[in-house]
């Protein structure tokens, strides 16, 4: 494959105030910027970056679209890229009336937001060989924008800037030996002041998961931090040289906290990921101790990579209940600043923001039994259930999670956070693998499994309205196969939630009512976000479906997905009629 450029327009279209209180400063000094991102919300004319904005509510106050007029919704425009193996798994953002997304193998469009009309296209030349020997390729999950830029993590390792205008490479930076390790970037970077945060694949490769902090203008790395054995203090807790083995990627873009410079990222489980010691993991198995930093939320600085402080939610996570979730939901409660972040085991974490102290752990999931529970004052785990060699039965949740990496929604309007929690179990056999250092090609996974039904009901899913930090439900809804893709809430009153058998779905925000629905053709799998250009609100949903939790569904669902494709997809943007 080699490199393609097509330039249709080279002219940034000027952004069309609709909501009162816009953003006034200069496009070439904010766009995608650290000030345009954390006030973004105030306008919500464009979504300009991964979670909406820094404190990762997934929400847009635009009023356009709302509970009384949502049923005269209608497709606007449709943009095919092509290739889409696995489906889109992207969030478009938008900056001055340009929709920038990305798709498999690391592609990237741009597109007029309120027509469609393509204005530049940039497919990267991969190593084809390596891509075709990843396990979780060859999607991406979303772009960053800043100094005018469009940043895109490829599936071979690099760092990729485009300029917005134009699409033309700015820089092509090389940060994972992808050849040696078979890991690449498939999760959004995030911008921060003048730097470009992005985190690696490796939940269950070698290779320290690391997370890089790259120099937006020039493209050289400034900083990388270790979430495996990154400080002398985490060294300790890999029992003999086990850190080698790896893990901990931080595989989805985190959050920022302006007020005190502080980057949040969750990071993945170590490797192997089932540890036959059992319930000798403290001094015996694979990989002894406690493995910081893995399955862990973290908090760096932007400027330098050092850690300032940081929490470890599963101390030698044996489960693939991982912290990797890129949801730190930034909120003020009874003068208090918090930071809500939910995490794979199916319970909900709500940190200060000073040091990352817990102030409530709460439960999403139903089917937990991994654990007895979580102590709410201080986030320790009650009751392990560890998996010595051999079979065990019933395991809740699954291995796909109680929650998983796809975001939930915050509401200001309301106070409600929007999460869907996924109630599935499995069956499974942990057996001893040899220690895999390098290379890697496949998941250094440590068992085989199955997933199945809970003891006494079928697999499901379900949306719930809540208070973030207590908990406290106010309505659910159920859903026969878990959703797999994002929320969106919007100032309208409403919940977006697109699900896995292809229909859009719009609630009302304070009840949970359906109000809406939109059959789009094959399951969603990504992101979805609001925006307005040229004086209408728009919602832009991708499609497509196939991931390694969706490629199961098949097996425990049946149809439709078990014929569903997995080589499709497409943005679908809505509007009023």
């Amino acid at each position: 494959m080699t490199t393609q450029r097509t330039v249709l327009h080279l002219a940034c279209l000027a952004l069309v105030v609709f909501v009162a209180g816009a953003c006034s400063m200069s496009t070439s000094e904010t766009a995608g910027g650290t000030a345009r991102a954390s006030t973004a919300d105030s306008s919500g004319n464009d979504w300009t970056t991964y979670h909406g904005t820094y404190r990762s509510w997934h929400y847009s106050p635009l009023t356009e679209i709302n509970t009384d007029n949502v049923k005269r919704l209608r497709v606007a425009w449709v943009h095919h890229p092509g290739r889409s193996t696995r489906g889109l798994q992207s969030t478009p953002l938008v900056a001055d009336g340009v929709l920038y997304y990305t798709g498999s193998y690391s592609r990237v469009w741009a597109l007029d937001a309120a027509t469609g009309k393509p204005l530049w296209s940039y497919f990267p030349k991969l190593n084809d060989d390596l891509v075709a020997a990843q396990t979780h390729s060859p999607y991406t999950r979303g772009i960053a924008l800043g100094q005018g830029k469009v940043f895109v993590g490829t599936v071979d390792g690099r760092l990729i800037a485009l300029d917005m205008k134009t699409g033309q490479p700015a820089w092509d930076t090389k940060l994972v030996n992808s050849e040696k390790l078979t890991v690449g970037f498939t999760g959004a970077p995030l911008f921060v002041k003048d730097k470009v945060v992005i985190g690696a694949q490796g939940g269950e490769w070698p290779g320290r998961g690391p997370i890089f902090g790259v120099d937006a203008a020039s493209g050289r790395k400034v900083w990388e931090f270790f979430t495996v054995a990154g400080t002398e203090e985490a060294m300790k807790t890999w029992g003999g040289e086990s850190w080698k083995t790896g893990g901990g990627g931080g595989w989805m873009a985190g959050g920022y906290d302006p007020e005190t410079n502080t980057v949040w990222w969750g990071t993945g489980n170590p490797a192997p990921l089932y540890d036959w010691a059992g319930s000798d993991w403290k001094t015996s198995g694979p990989r002894p101790g406690d493995n910081l930093f893995t399955s862990s939320i973290i908090a760096l600085d932007p400027d330098t990579g050092k850690l300032k402080f940081y929490h470890q939610e599963l101390p030698h996570d044996a489960w693939d209940f991982d912290s990797a979730v890129g949801e730190f939901v930034m909120l003020e409660r009874d003068g208090k600043k918090l930071v809500v972040h939910p995490n794979k085991g199916g319970h909900v974490f709500v940190y200060d923001r000073k040091d990352a102290s817990v102030v409530n752990v709460w439960q999403l999931a139903k089917n937990i039994n991994f654990v007895r529970g979580v102590d709410p004052k201080t986030g320790a785990l009650i009751g392990r259930r560890d998996l010595p060699l051999g079979k065990h039965t019933n395991l809740c949740p699954a291995i796909a999670g109680g929650m998983s990496w796809n975001s939930g929604a915050y509401s200001p309007k309301t106070g409600l956070y929007y999460k869907i929690g996924q109630e599935w179990c499995m069956d499974l056999e942990v057996i001893k693998t040899t220690p895999v250092l390098e290379p890697q090609a496949q998941l250094d996974i440590g068992a085989n499994f199955t997933l199945r039904n809970p003891e006494g009901a079928k697999a499901h899913g379900h949306l719930s309205g809540r208070d973030p930090v207590t908990g406290a439900k106010k309505w659910e809804v159920m859903f026969p196969e878990p959703p797999l893709a994002s929320l969106l809430a919007t100032g309208g009153n409403l919940v977006f939630v697109p699900d896995p058998r292809g229909m859009l779905r719009a609630y009302n925000a304070e009840t949970g009512q359906e109000l809406w629905s939109h059959n789009n053709g094959i399951g969603h799998n990504g992101g979805i976000i609001s925006y307005a250009a040229k004086g209408k609100q728009y919602i832009a949903v991708a499609t497509g479906w196939g991931s390694l939790v969706g490629d199961e569904f098949g097996a425990l669902f049946g149809e439709p997905y078990k014929s569903m494709p997995k080589d499709s997809g497409a943005i679908v943007v809505f509007t009023l009629e």
